[in-house]
């Protein structure tokens, strides 16, 4: 097997950027294994494609925000030299923090871009300075571990800068409507960094 079996093409126009009003409305296809026939169908036709003997399994991870946009203090930071473009971008640009795994308390695993700038030591602040976030290690693949305090709660302050990790083919930013909307309606236990996504489909009337 090769990873070239799994490349296709598929247009962008076909790629929905902003979920439907209804969950259950979402298509499915239906896949006849005995009679190795398929259909196009609706999510909302899950209860009577079932025989009752079945065993539904959900995940109630529930999102967090764990999409962090700040900037570097300079801790670790070489001034810039004499090109004009760089000393004004010194310390300025955006460095995007996205937390993969909680490691300890308050430490996380983390892929920081850009990663290049970003050393051990070095530390970046959130908002107005009400969260920040020391490198602590590197790993592997620009892994960072990162330990994060705040001026109050770090998960309430978390929770109330941090942006919802859209997937990568949703090319829009995150809206306020997706902190509820990219979580399924069984999501309870707050930790995860990317929704369950065939999850998203259930509603109240299909449960």
């Amino acid at each position: 097997m090769r990873l070239s079996d799994f490349q296709f093409e598929l247009p962008q126009d076909l790629i929905a950027q902003q979920p439907l009003p209804e969950r259950d409305a979402s298509r499915m296809l239906i896949l006849d294994r005995g009679k190795l026939a398929w259909e196009d169908s609706t999510f909302r036709s899950l209860p009577d494609l079932l025989r009752g003997n079945e065993l539904i399994v959900v995940n109630n991870a529930r999102v967090l925000p764990a999409r962090l946009l700040g900037r570097r203090e300079g801790v670790r930071s070489e001034k810039p030299g004499h090109n004009r473009r760089t000393a004004r971008e010194f310390l300025s640009s955006q460095i995007e923090v996205l937390l993969t795994k909680q490691v300890a308390a308050q430490e996380w695993e983390a892929l920081v871009r850009p990663g290049r700038k970003i050393r051990v030591g070095e530390r970046i602040e959130f908002g107005d300075g009400e969260l920040s976030a020391e490198v602590v290690s590197r790993g592997d693949y620009g892994m960072r571990r990162i330990r994060l305090t705040a001026k109050g709660d770090v998960t309430q302050t978390m929770e109330r800068l941090g942006h919802v990790p859209l997937p990568p083919y949703i090319s829009r930013e995150d809206e306020p409507a997706d902190r509820e909307r990219y979580q399924t309606i069984f999501a309870d236990h707050p930790g995860a960094v990317a929704a369950p996504t065939a999850g998203l489909h259930f509603s109240t009337a299909i449960l």
